[in-house]
């Protein structure tokens, strides 16, 4: 439980306040076109964009917290520097063919190319990919925190206070309230940090309260551990976000240079999230509850009124993508899950997507009580689905990388088998054992990119004896 004063509590309500009230603005009318409801128009400028593109990337904050607590800038090493550099080949390869495509969603363009089989089975990856369990998770967290009331009871009131806009305003009211909460989020850290570098001081303090591995960016991680959260940042091909952003860009060069920039601040943020990361170990040396380390280094230095607009700054950091994740898996489900698959009419998806809303959080919170940790859910999630995943949407926009139907489902198929088959058996080996040592993640990419240069050899083969 933490201590706040009347100030502080008044500003975390004006923090909700003010997000209910800016959801709520946008509104859907019934003879706007689905386009006005799922991606706002197909009409999202280059400030907007970056500003929703920045908030979003951010939601696993606690999770940033827990990790740099334990590992020190291991956390940046394998959190940050590897999405920056697949966030570019993105930016260049992919995100102007993503707008020129004018689709809704990743299945959407794997059906497209690779038939309804591949759609589906892609459906239900993506669906649990976007599965906002883990930020459900830190919010409900936060909130019982807070409240002091049962984590279950958190859940379901993190549940309301994310979604219940997007019921009235769709993906317009996503984007406005993830741009409001993008410059709360900034200012937040950006407080504590000045305040930590100006009462505690700087590098000096940190290297003389710190563990020695928490100040080396591989810290006393194995090369296999490191290559694996490598692979992981492959999410960000992957990432149903990324895609629908460029789906609702105005054009192809606000999707590709919305991203370009976006980079930029997250390579700020994220300076603000490890070196405040790094000095909750160093003020909070023997805390039990990792997970909570922003929030409890808050408690322990900032004064009343500060720990106020730090808490909204966590609030919006995780409502943030929250919503967004929200949102994107009621798309998948209402478009990719029920529409294509029980002939349901397109008028109609405004309002499947709406009930998908509420499916959505019932899986959530079920997957957030059942894993307990948010890095957990990250690696198991991202261990299962993106070796599915990631050849073939490169795939589906370069036609010389195609393979056929037939091959492309087996890929999926045979690669999230293998992964799942080798995550359970690996838990039997002994850690630190050789095998132990093979990630699930690998062994399901090294499955995909066997069979896809197969399929690509056999249509190759094709062509020539054609």
């Amino acid at each position: 439980m933490v201590s706040f004063s009347t100030v502080d509590v008044i500003i975390i309500l004006i923090f909700f306040l003010s997000l209910l009230i800016i959801g709520f603005i946008p509104n859907y009318n019934r003879k706007d076109s689905k386009d006005a409801f799922l991606l706002s128009g197909r009409n999202v400028g280059i400030v907007l964009f970056v500003l929703t593109n920045v908030a979003t990337w951010y939601g696993g904050i606690l999770g940033v917290g827990e990790f740099t607590y334990k590992y020190g800038l291991l956390s940046w090493f394998t959190q940050g520097l590897p999405y920056y550099i697949f966030a570019l080949f993105f930016a260049f390869l992919l995100a102007p063919k993503i707008r020129e495509s004018s689709l809704y969603t990743i299945p959407d363009k794997l059906e497209l190319t690779y038939g309804k089989g591949v759609g589906l089975a892609t459906s239900v990856l993506i669906y649990l990919l976007v599965s906002p369990a883990a930020y459900i998770l830190m919010l409900g967290n936060m909130i019982s925190l807070i409240l002091g009331i049962s984590f279950t009871s958190s859940l379901f009131i993190g549940f309301i206070v994310s979604v219940i806009y997007l019921f009235k305003g769709g993906y317009k009211s996503d984007l406005y309230t993830d741009a409001f909460q993008f410059f709360i989020m900034f200012g937040g850290f950006i407080i504590l940090f000045v305040f930590l570098l100006t009462d505690l001081g700087g590098v000096d303090f940190l290297q003389k309260n710190l563990p020695e591995s928490h100040l080396s960016f591989t810290g006393n991680a194995s090369v296999t551990y490191i290559i694996v959260w490598f692979l992981v940042a492959l999410w960000t091909f992957t990432d149903p976000g990324f895609h629908q952003r460029c789906y609702a860009a105005r054009t192809p060069k606000v999707a590709k240079y919305g991203i370009l920039i976006s980079i930029i601040f997250w390579m700020l943020f994220d300076f603000l999230t490890t070196a405040t990361g790094l000095y909750s170990r160093a003020v909070l040396p023997e805390s039990s509850n990792a997970v909570m380390a922003f929030p409890l280094l808050a408690e322990s230095v900032l004064p009343p009124g500060l720990k106020g607009v730090f808490y909204a700054a966590l609030f919006a950091t995780i409502i943030s993508t929250l919503n967004s994740y929200f949102f994107l898996s009621a798309t998948t489900f209402s478009k990719d899950l029920i529409s294509k698959n029980f002939n349901v009419d397109s008028s109609k998806l405004v309002k499947y997507t709406r009930v998908g809303l509420a499916f959505t959080g019932i899986i959530g919170i079920t997957l957030a009580l059942y894993l307990q940790s948010v890095i957990e859910i990250w690696y198991t999630i991202g261990s299962i689905c993106i070796p599915g995943l990631i050849l073939l949407i490169i795939s589906a926009y370069y036609e010389k990388f195609r393979i056929s139907s037939k091959a492309a489902l087996i890929e999926v198929i045979f690669s999230v088998v293998v992964s799942v088959l080798w995550m359970i058996i690996r838990t039997e080996l002994t850690r630190g054992s050789l095998l132990f040592e093979i990630e699930p993640m690998i062994l399901g990419l090294v499955t995909a990119l066997i069979i896809h240069t197969y399929g690509l050899l056999k249509r190759r083969k094709r062509l020539l004896m054609k």
